[in-house]
């Protein structure tokens, strides 16, 4: 009685263990980002620049930036960033841009605190890079060709 127990234990075990490895979808390359999670500001003389960014589930995180000068809101975009299999993608609606329709940039690099995301098909940007420069710092850094010529704007931030 005490092997068949014992053997009914470990049968157990092993049905728990490949059960739980086959169900729990890992979603590594988002969780590298999970540092992004909170409110980013930049302070301007003409006015302050908000990034906010919340998990939604264990495949994507949802984002809203806006920038305000005095009461009004000048500029409003809200972000996607999720991972479909293996790649990640982020995915900005900007209102009053491409239709207000969202436009994707894929993962092209991820080095240690550093993401870049392209879409070369794209006006501008054509790349979108985030870098975590300390706990409460990020950069977000974006650049490419606009009417011809390279151009690129960066917006360092800390946390709220």
């Amino acid at each position: 009685m005490k092997s068949y127990t014992l053997l009914l234990s470990a049968f157990a075990a092993v049905c728990f263990i490949s059960c739980q490895s086959k169900s729990e979808k890992k979603f590594e390359k988002l969780e590298k980002m999970n540092w992004l999670i909170g409110s980013w500001e930049q302070a301007l003389p003409e006015g302050i620049l908000t990034e906010s960014w919340t998990k939604e589930n264990d495949s994507t995180y949802s984002g809203k930036s806006f920038f305000i000068k005095q009461k009004d809101t000048i500029h409003l975009e809200s972000i996607v960033l999720i991972q479909k299999n293996e790649e990640l993608f982020y995915i900005p609606t900007v209102k009053g841009q491409n239709n207000d329709e969202p436009v994707t940039f894929k993962l092209t690099s991820d080095a240690e605190n550093a993401f870049t995301f392209e879409n070369p098909k794209h006006d501008y940007p054509q790349k979108i890079m985030y870098k975590k420069v300390a706990s409460d710092r990020l950069v977000a850094v974006i650049s490419g060709k606009q009417q011809g010529k390279d151009g690129q704007e960066s917006y360092p931030m800390k946390r709220k």
